[in-house]
């Protein structure tokens, strides 16, 4: 059990959850940085599948443009208030539903009659007194505008300015509490300082008055509209929203509020808007996400146009008409998710359309519903598939690493991405899955740089394990598998090399601690070097001795061959060694006594790995194969060769220049093995004098066996003299002429298999 909570509540998955901990926060507190990318992600959603624009038969909604064709044929702007009357008047023949004004008329009309008078010069007075007896502008505008469906418009200002206006008009905003001690909605709303408001004689008549200020994000994108705004203690509509109740003669608004903020702006009943009346849920804060169409030129029609009586009727009648600008030097450009420049008052156009439709089935004008919503619920969803993701890479990326959690990662990304767009394609819901992805992530990145930094110290780990025993480029291959770093082993064929040098005892007198720790190490590194350069594994030192294997860590199919050529190529450096250690002796004013190895080699069956305790353990080989190489290592000086290996080794090398030895019972067996002796390379293999020699000493030892002593001594002359060339001193032939000299005076059985039962190591 310790173990399971060990490994399930390890180092990585405890920083993975304090992170995710860390994401969840940062998902509920929602900083801007948040808010931006799941904004964008948004509107990329609009501009891959905006709005349908309707057909223009089915529009609710005209735009009335005071374009730069309107200023160059009416004139400059501000025009005077009765063109605007005019146009009021025009549009009102054409069978207009409702005017709406994106344009706040704050001041007088400059060219009132009584300003006219004052501002010029030259005049006599009763000249300027007929002057200013004539109609006043705004008092034309203002009676004109009282007998209409007109709504003005009016503006929120960021700071505080004096009050010329007095008293705004009449609030058209009721409030409906949902539920019972629920706040009141303005306790959701930012104060507006300043209302920048109509002139009293023109508000006097007017069927409503909306707020057509528009709230940009901080990057200048109109994403969300408010149909109400705050002011002084009452509530004010958008113009919008405040344009259909006037087309449809609903006397308030209703604003329907509950614990959680404002949730629906309630505008006109179903016996004005079919089915079910209209009712536009908002968020908390009474705002709506308009689901934008592209900009459409034909949503337009010039003022210049109506003032001149030449505009197509079908485009006005029974509609809402948006008198605005889209006159570039007038300022009233925005940017909407899919448009970077279009008309402000476009976007009053499209909430309307957002809102309501005709429906030709009915015949009537139905509840559009096309807003994007946000469900207040919709945040806790997406914290579940911050968390839901999160915790999956947690669990999943230490346990089936990079690779393969990747998959997985991909798998939720794709699912959540596909969520949210069906969600927005289907539905018109904004589920956010740009947090849940990032984070999720972000968790995988940690995880598998932690996975990776973890891999990274156990192959650290590995070299050094290994460093001192194999080779830097096969330093580096076993790196690539740490796992291997493990207790237990593997049974495997290898090829076993032991080395010591011959009377070190001796020479070691000659040397003081530090001395002869010098000269191990001399002796020690061009032999290891060989070794290594050859794919071989050094297991240990054992003071003058090296002990080596091939064909682990790494595979080496040839393993039996790279050891004997290790060996010959240690014998081959022990020539400059011992030259260069003479000089030394010979500077030091010391004697110098010849560094000679001798060597044994077996291959078989082993056991490999990694063996000690849990705390501390060595990659070391076991097994008899391995027992046997050392004793052959020992019986290389009773037979006067350098290099001895055994039969199982020998039948792999068959290119290289061998001689057979005997067939002995080592010290610790219980059964004989043949033995030989390494003596040359390939070069040397196929020589004559090799080969004859070969021959003799194969004839001699199955004389020998065949118990004839008097002819295996003869072979035993013949063999010393062809062998003088090779690396097999007198000690071999004197072995056999006492041994035979013994088994004359003590033979063997009859049935004897010519095994030597060795007494020594």
């Amino acid at each position: 059990m310790l173990k399971f909570l060990k490994k399930a509540f390890s180092f990585d998955r405890i920083i993975g959850l304090i992170l995710l901990g860390v994401l969840l926060t940062v998902s509920r507190i929602d900083p801007y940085p948040v808010e931006f990318l799941r904004e964008k992600s948004f509107d990329i959603y609009q501009q891959i599948k905006p709005r349908q624009t309707p057909k223009p038969e089915d529009r609710m909604v005209t735009i009335i443009d005071i374009d730069e064709r309107s200023l160059q044929e009416i004139g400059q702007f501000p025009w005077s208030r009765k063109t605007f009357a005019k146009l009021i008047i025009n549009l009102h023949k054409l069978g207009i539903g409702v005017t709406a004004f994106d344009i706040v008329f704050a001041e007088p009309d400059r060219m009132n009659p009584q300003s006219v008078a004052d501002s010029l010069d030259g005049l006599d007075e009763a000249t300027r007194n007929k002057i200013r007896k004539l109609q006043n502008n705004d008092e034309l505008f203002g009676r004109i505008v009282g007998q209409a469906n007109v709504v003005l418009g009016q503006a929120g200002y960021w700071d505080q300015l004096p009050n010329k206006a007095g008293k705004p008009f009449k609030n058209s905003v009721a409030v409906r509490k949902l539920s019972k001690g629920a706040p009141d909605p303005q306790d959701f709303l930012n104060e507006i300082p300043t209302l920048i408001r109509n002139i009293p004689i023109l508000e006097k008549g007017t069927k409503g008055v909306g707020m057509f200020s528009l709230n940009p994000s901080l990057d200048g994108i109109i994403r969300e509209i408010p149909l109400v705004s705050k002011h002084g203690g009452d509530l004010y509509p958008a113009s919008s929203i405040e344009a259909i109740r006037v087309g449809f003669q609903v006397s308030t608004l209703l604003a329907e509020v509950n614990h959680n903020g404002i949730q629906a702006i309630g505008v006109a009943p179903k016996s004005r808007i079919k089915p079910k009346g209209l009712k536009i849920e908002t968020n908390e804060r009474g705002m709506v996400r308009p689901y934008f169409a592209p900009h459409d030129k034909s949503l337009y029609v010039s003022a210049a146009d109506v003032l001149n009586g030449t505009v197509d009727k079908s485009k006005i009648a029974g509609k809402i008409g948006f008198v605005g600008t889209s006159a570039v030097g007038l300022l009233d450009i925005r940017s909407t998710p899919i448009d970077a420049l279009i008309p402000g008052v476009e976007v009053h156009a499209q909430v309307i359309e957002n809102a309501i439709a005709i429906d030709r089935k009915l015949g009537a004008v139905v509840a559009a519903d096309l807003f994007l919503k946000r469900p207040y619920s919709i945040k806790g969803i997406e914290l579940i598939l911050v968390a839901l993701g999160g915790l999956v890479m947690v669990i999943i990326v230490p346990m089936l690493g990079a690779t393969r959690s990747l998959m997985v990662f991909v798998v939720l990304a794709g699912g959540a991405a596909f969520a949210s767009w069906y969600m927005f394609a289907e539905q018109r819901v904004l589920l956010d899955a740009t947090f849940a992805v990032i984070s999720t992530f972000l968790l995988y990145s940690t995880l598998t740089y932690m996975n990776f930094t973890r891999e990274e110290a156990a192959k650290r780990q590995t070299r050094d394990a290994f460093s001192k025993y194999l080779s830097p480029d096969m330093v580096n291959v076993v790196a690539e598998n740490p796992d291997q770093l493990k207790l237990g082993g593997d049974q495997r064929d290898m090829t076993l090399l032991f080395c010591d040098v011959r009377g070190f005892t001796t020479i070691s007198e000659q040397f003081d601690a530090q001395g002869l720790t010098a000269l191990i190490n001399k002796l020690l590194t061009p032999l290891t070097n060989v070794i290594l350069d050859r794919k071989g594994t050094v297991d240990k030192y054992m003071g003058d001795c090296i002990m080596a294997f091939w064909n682990a860590p790494l595979d080496d199919a040839e393993h039996a061959k790279h050891g004997c050529v290790s060996a010959l190529a240690m014998l081959a450096e022990m020539g400059p060694l011992n030259e260069r250690l003479e000089a030394e002796a010979i500077e030091e004013g010391r004697k110098h006594i010849e560094l000679k190895v001798g060597l044994g080699l077996n291959s078989g069956e082993c056991v490999v790995g990694n063996m000690g305790s849990d705390q501390r353990f060595d990659y070391s080989v076991l097994g008899d194969t391995v027992n046997l190489a050392a004793r052959l290592e020992g019986q290389s000086k009773n037979y006067g060769v350098r290099i001895v290996i055994g039969h199982s080794t020998w039948v792999q090398v068959p290119t290289l220049a061998t001689i057979e030895l005997d067939f002995i019972q080592v010290k610790g067996k219980t059964s004989g093995t043949r033995i030989f002796a390494l003596v040359g390379g390939e070069d040397m293999a196929q020589t004559d004098s090799l080969l004859a020699y070969k021959a003799k000493v194969d004839e001699m030892l199955d004389t020998y066996k065949s118990q004839n002593w008097d002819g295996a001594l003869k072979l035993v002359d013949e063999a010393r003299e062809l062998g003088q060339d090779f690396d097999v001193d007198e000690t071999f032939y004197e072995l056999y002429i006492n041994r035979i000299a013994d088994y004359k005076e003590n033979p063997p059985a009859k049935d004897w298999d010519g095994v030597f039962i060795a007494t020594t190591k």
